[in-house]
């Protein structure tokens, strides 16, 4: 209604009709958008209400062009992983405590991880968080020359790239124990693929299984991070050795846990009384109700936390470091005793 009064029709408003309909200065309600000093409290709260009557909203990005520095944190995640959503969520208020805004950039079938830190650097950002990167070191390496740049669940690969991410080894260690604790010994591990943390985790599982005794009932078989590569992986697995299919599955994530699940379910073959499962994440589908998955718990608070305060220390010119979190198993309900044979 106040847009139309003013002869703007659909246009957006700008600051000049903001001046205009409180009878201030151009320059006086930039002050007064910006926070800065040198207008009344009285002043402030007129030029404010006209401008929420105008539907008035600063354009953000303007002022950080205009800013020397744009306190923005890039993100690049993986837009169909679970997991680096909950971590994204948790990102925006480790940066709001130090003083920074995120800007997101997602990598997806269709757009791979250069055109997502493309698009950060395009925006100014003041350091890069790679969530689950894939680049190579040397080329993690320059790209550290020309920001400071952090990648979390895997090794950086360089010094000049810190890193964020839980003990893969360890992770796998505690799902191993537990289904050895529940009787299970023909036990499964779905790998990851090329995802990072894929091989650390096999080998974890490996010399884990040799650490019970039980390195001859031990198999690892191609996966991925997907629902569709757990499904493969499970039915290349049910249809080649049912007479001496696993009663102990560690798929390498949530994901890949939950299309073994699905195969479980449609073939009449019951988890846990049949099959055991454990994923790996704690994402937040694993805490669905009708999944109720046991996985290898990543503390995503933690995560958050640790790299941003990193990502700032390096923006002021501190080396980086790898920090290596222990992961934490929570048993649900898609693990129990091994059957009887």
């Amino acid at each position: 209604m106040a847009a139309a009064r003013n002869g703007q029709g659909d246009r957006r408003p700008t600051m000049t009709d903001v001046a205009a309909a409180a009878g201030v200065s151009v320059a006086l309600v930039s002050i007064i958008m910006r926070g800065a000093p040198g207008a009344s409290d009285e002043t402030r709260e007129r030029v404010r209400r006209v401008a929420d009557e105008l539907g008035y909203v600063p354009d953000r990005r303007a002022q950080k062009l205009r800013q020397s520095r744009s306190r923005l944190i890039g993100v690049a995640f993986e837009l169909q992983q679970p997991f680096h959503g909950d971590l994204v969520e948790r990102l925006y208020p480790a940066a709001a405590a130090q003083g920074y805004d995120i800007a997101l950039s997602s990598v997806a079938p269709t757009r791979n991880e250069q055109a997502a830190i493309g698009d950060l650097i395009r925006e100014r950002c003041e350091a890069a968080v790679l969530l689950g990167s894939r680049m190579l070191a040397p080329d993690l390496a320059t790209l550290a020359k020309r920001m400071p740049t952090q990648v979390v669940a895997r090794p950086s690969g360089t010094e000049l790239v810190g890193s964020v991410r839980t003990d893969d080894t360890a992770g796998i260690e505690a799902a191993v124990d537990h289904l050895i604790d529940l009787g299970h010994r023909r036990i499964l591990h779905i790998d990851g693929g090329d995802a990072p943390g894929s091989a650390e985790r096999a080998a974890g599982f490996a010399a884990r299984m040799r650490h019970h005794g039980h390195a001859s009932e031990a198999r690892v078989v191609a996966g991925g991070p997907t629902e569709s590569d757990g499904v493969r992986a499970i039915t290349n697995t049910l249809d080649t050795s049912e007479a001496s299919r696993p009663t102990g599955i560690v798929a390498f994530n949530d994901r890949c846990a939950i299309g073994v699940l699905d195969v479980l379910l449609r073939r009449g073959i019951h988890s846990p009384e049949d099959i055991s499962v454990i994923g790996y994440d704690d994402s937040r589908l694993s805490r669905l109700a009708h999944i109720n998955l046991t996985t290898v718990a990543q503390d995503a608070d933690k995560i958050a936390t640790e790299v941003i305060a990193q990502a700032t220390r390096q923006i002021a010119g501190e080396a980086p470091t790898e920090i290596i979190l222990t992961p934490q198993l929570t048993p649900r309900a898609t693990t129990g005793r091994a059957p009887v044979e």
